[in-house]
């Protein structure tokens, strides 16, 4: 076998293993992915951009939705909250640090958490758009979002496309520093010659 024909083989057999992986997990619409389209729907009505998802937020949201979930539904908690007044995130640092994040990297980020029983998908999105919330929603400076929730609580966390909030990862973010635009193209041109 020519090593040409090796190398088709290897990427015939990695798309085939990519399907089946594709196939065995379907793609599941959920209530964070409900809520960030609504949220988009509600900035295009405004003209404001889309919201992308960033992954990294997602997480730490997921995460701050696990610490409220024992606390219950009330007029004090989520977005009915005073503004001033809003539930506190317990082991705030120590969130960001399961999700591989500091707080250089999140400081210009907002996080929302709502309180919603059963997490009614029209009453979810009008706690973000008809609230409070609606003046982060509002603002041009945020362009991405991650969406977690857990029992009756989900929680919204904006980014922006600076540094300070972009959500990045420090493994991330202190990879690119340390590795140079040199080694970057040595790395890329390694890679695909084992993809040949």
């Amino acid at each position: 076998m020519t090593t040409m024909a090796s190398s088709r083989l290897c990427l015939l057999l990695l798309f085939f293993l990519c399907f089946i992986l594709f196939i065995n997990h379907p793609v599941k619409c959920d209530e964070e992915d409900t809520l960030l389209e609504g949220i988009n729907s509600y900035r295009k009505s405004l003209n404001l951009t889309v919201l992308t998802k960033n992954d990294n937020a997602e997480c730490f949201a997921e995460e701050v939705a696990d610490q409220f979930k024992s606390q219950p539904c009330t007029n004090s908690t989520g977005s009915n909250t005073v503004p001033g007044t809003e539930p506190q995130i317990p082991n705030y640092e120590s969130l960001l640090a399961k999700c591989h994040l500091n707080v250089s990297n999140t400081k210009d980020g907002y996080v929302m958490p709502a309180c919603v029983p059963n997490l009614d998908p029209s009453l979810v999105l009008t706690n973000f758009t008809e609230t409070q919330y609606s003046g982060e929603l509002n603002d041009t400076k945020y362009t991405g979002a991650g969406i977690g929730s857990d029992g009756s609580w989900i929680v919204v966390v904006l980014t922006t496309n600076t540094p300070e909030g972009s959500f990045v990862t420090y493994n991330a973010a202190s990879l690119t520093t340390k590795i140079g635009p040199v080694s970057r193209l040595l790395f890329l041109l390694m890679a695909s010659f084992f993809l040949l």
